[in-house]
């Protein structure tokens, strides 16, 4: 081809998208595994507050603190069992130290839920192989509830 100034040259452009497809995967790919790291993460998240939740939930409305940490562990666990493949590993602690004595008198119960996600599988370069992610949540202990034989 020649073209109005002289210049003999071709204009070859072959080769040229298998070049730019592959610039653009080798960035592409990173990118999606960041982002479905963060979905991950987001999913651990929400795995682990939902059990505290239902895990202080369940232990406050317990008439007793061995009734509250039984009910509160059962809660947690179901929760977690729903999300099996969210947490590789978790643990649950649940504070009855606040647990009042008698119906009427105010008290709380707290509960963190540690939920610790594996991100090993995604293979992106800088990424963790895991993530740990703790929810805490606590609530009021219904006073109406009888305690102890009162």
């Amino acid at each position: 081809m020649n073209n109005t100034a002289g210049n003999n040259r071709r204009c070859d452009d072959r080769g040229s998208y298998t070049l730019e497809a592959a610039l653009c995967l080798a960035v592409l790919f990173p990118v999606l595994g960041w982002i479905a790291a963060y979905g991950l993460a987001g999913l651990g998240d929400g795995t682990a507050s939902n059990a505290a939740a239902a895990a202080a939930r369940a232990a406050s409305i317990a008439a007793d603190p061995d009734s509250a940490q039984s009910a509160g562990q059962q809660a947690a666990s179901a929760s977690l069992a729903q999300a099996q493949r969210t947490c590789r590993s978790s643990s649950i602690s649940i504070d009855t130290s606040n647990f009042p004595a008698q119906a009427g008198d105010a008290g709380a119960v707290s509960v963190t839920v540690t939920c610790t996600v594996s991100m090993a599988d995604l293979a992106i370069p800088g990424l963790p192989v895991s993530k740990t992610l703790r929810a805490t949540r606590h609530s009021a202990v219904d006073r109406y509830v009888t305690r102890g034989g009162n």
